[in-house]
């Protein structure tokens, strides 16, 4: 067999072992500008450029949701500034570990080559990993890149966050999860068989992620349908995954967070959205009972207090029925939070009352409004001068019932919404009574 017809067997013996690696893999970025939907990190005036042109990294955190190019732009940032690029995983990797990556990039510096070390769900690194690293990073001896799909803010140590920039990576938009399908049907040579509507459909179940989307398209031309597949086929033939939600981590904060803003703002359709996001999630409805209750009093209070029975009634409902007819009484709940009237007056009349409490110190009650229920405490004049409200006119006698030494402080301002506005009215009649009786 001539050397010609043999290396021609071989290109084709080694193109069809490429073809088996996952579409992912054979689309993933040969450099930084072929990276989708990080521009502002990629692009001719994105940091990462800059770091390339200079041909000098910095120490820096990925922080970005699944599926948007961490890993790929740690490997070609320090491809493309010369670095060598030691790898390890946080979940697999230890102290001992860290170690002989920190050897093998002090040889490298020694030889005058730079050196990187990608640390993949760096988050996962306990506090003693973590400052491992930062003598290694603070002499150089490596460049720290780390990618991470929790907050830095709340997983790293402040150490080591001092040492590293942070770099946010985006969630990958509709029109970025169609560019990887554009790159994925010129592999292919074929357009993916979906209508219209299936494909925004895919759109909404990649939910960002294109190394989802991608084996969502794998899986697709496998298949080889007949036909184009409409929204149901293609949900029938992919069985979509739940939304991307860890009751424990970001996005956990991130929706309690929109759905309390939501009803804040008097969004019903909104808080009704955020709160469906968090039950699909797997969110606790206990937990969203809490949140509701809570927000009743501090977002409500007396504008409407019946919100804080409705909030309480939707709790104890659901605590009777359990999922999922317990979640309608907690859906009525968002929906009668988000639609009455706002008031956090009482909330920082609390506040203002704490902050009070706290810089008057153990001031006593005035002598005419304690008990005095010994002969030697009525001696000493407990409860002298106490005139009995209910034997005053209009009900009211307009003492003082501060401490002596504390001026008269108005914690309570009412707004002028829902209930309140009545309780306004009142507060403004005492005060006149108050002021006409004391002279």
């Amino acid at each position: 067999m001539s050397p010609k017809k043999m290396t021609a067997i071989q290109d084709s013996l080694f193109a069809g072992a490429a073809n088996t690696a996952p579409l992912a893999e054979q689309l993933r970025p040969q450099a930084l500008s072929e990276v989708i939907g990080q521009e502002h990190l990629t692009g001719p005036e994105g940091i990462l450029s800059r770091m390339v042109e200079a041909g000098k990294l910095q120490s820096i955190i990925l922080w970005g949701p699944p599926g948007c190019g961490k890993t790929t732009i740690a490997r070609l940032l320090a491809q493309e500034a010369g670095y060598g690029l030691e790898q390890v995983s946080a979940v697999a990797s230890g102290v001992a570990d860290l170690k002989k990556h920190f050897e093998i990039a002090a040889h490298k510096k020694h030889m005058g080559q730079g050196a990187a070390l990608f640390v993949d769900e760096i988050h996962r690194f306990n506090r003693a990993q973590q400052d491992v690293l930062l003598p290694v990073v603070e002499d150089g001896t490596i460049t720290l890149i780390g990618a991470t799909t929790e907050n830095p803010s709340f997983e790293l140590n402040s150490a080591l966050l001092s040492r590293a920039r942070v770099l946010v990576l985006n969630r990958l938009s509709p029109a970025a999860l169609e560019a990887l399908i554009g790159r994925a049907e010129a592999l292919f040579g074929k357009a993916l068989p979906l209508t219209d509507e299936a494909r925004a459909s895919l759109h909404a179940m990649a939910d960002g992620d294109g190394r989802y989307l991608l084996s969502m398209v794998e899986a697709i031309m496998d298949a080889a349908p007949q036909a184009a597949l409409d929204p149901a086929a293609l949900g029938q033939l992919l069985q979509q995954r739940p939304p991307v939600y860890d009751k424990a981590q970001e996005s956990h904060y991130n929706l309690i967070s929109a759905l309390h803003k939501s009803l804040r703002g008097s969004d019903v359709n909104a808080a009704l959205y955020w709160f469906a996001r968090m039950l699909e999630g797997g969110e606790d409805p206990r937990y969203i009972n809490r949140r509701l209750i809570r927000f009743a009093v501090e977002d409500i209070g007396m504008a409407d207090p019946q919100a804080h029975l409705q909030a309480l009634a939707a709790a104890d409902t659901y605590e009777r029925l359990g999922s999922p007819e317990g979640e309608l009484a907690i859906a009525q709940s968002v929906v009668y939070l988000a639609t009455a009237p706002k008031s956090n007056a009482q909330y920082m009349a609390y506040k203002a009352a704490r902050k009070a409490a706290k810089l008057y110190g153990s001031l006593t009650p005035p002598q005419h409004i304690l008990n005095a229920p010994t002969t030697l405490m009525k001696t000493l004049g407990y409860g002298q001068g106490y005139d009995y409200d209910h034997d005053a006119e209009d009900g009211f006698s307009g003492q003082n019932y501060f401490p002596d030494d504390m001026p008269r402080e108005e914690f309570y301002r009412p707004v002028e919404r829902g209930f309140e506005r009545d309780i306004s009215k009142r507060l403004e009649y005492w005060t006149k009574l108050r002021a006409k009786r004391n002279g």
